[in-house]
């Protein structure tokens, strides 16, 4: 075995794919205290609200496991926060197109998950109800020339 063959296959095993896993666990189990501790409820409460073991809740907030999407929904919904910011966080889902509303929302630090999702969610209709309005009038007007 060549010696640049042998270092390529060690580097595979230091900061490889597993690696990168087990990051992403602990990613999600500190974004979950977070969101736990700024919504103020205890590890217990959580587990209970969430259907999951106490254990095994404190095991994925120490990055010791990596919970299935289910989990994340049962915690998400236990949270009172959006799955998919779970999800995001999680990397099972890739960050949502933005904007500069869009960004600024998701980067404020004083709003809650929920908070941020229900603003990102008007914003929206408002936006939809606009283009319809737009492609509507804009319909009448080529009616209107013909």
């Amino acid at each position: 075995m060549t010696q640049a063959r042998a270092d390529s296959e060690r580097d595979d095993h230091t900061g490889g794919p597993i690696d990168r896993v087990t990051d992403l666990g602990k990613d999600i189990g500190s974004y979950i205290r977070q969101q736990r501790n700024n919504a103020k409820i205890s590890l217990r409460q959580l587990s209970k609200l969430a259907g999951v073991s106490n254990p095994y809740l404190s095991q994925i907030e120490r990055g010791l496991r990596k919970p299935s999407a289910e989990i994340l929904q049962q915690i998400a919904k236990g949270l009172r926060i959006s799955a998919e910011a779970l999800y995001v966080e999680a990397g099972i889902l890739d960050q949502p197109v933005g904007g500069p509303v869009v960004d600024a929302v998701r980067a404020d630090a004083s709003l809650t998950e929920r908070q941020k999702q229900v603003l990102l969610d008007v914003y929206e209709s408002f936006r939809r109800e606009n283009r319809e309005t737009t492609t509507a009038s804009a319909s009448a007007r080529h009616h209107h020339e013909e």
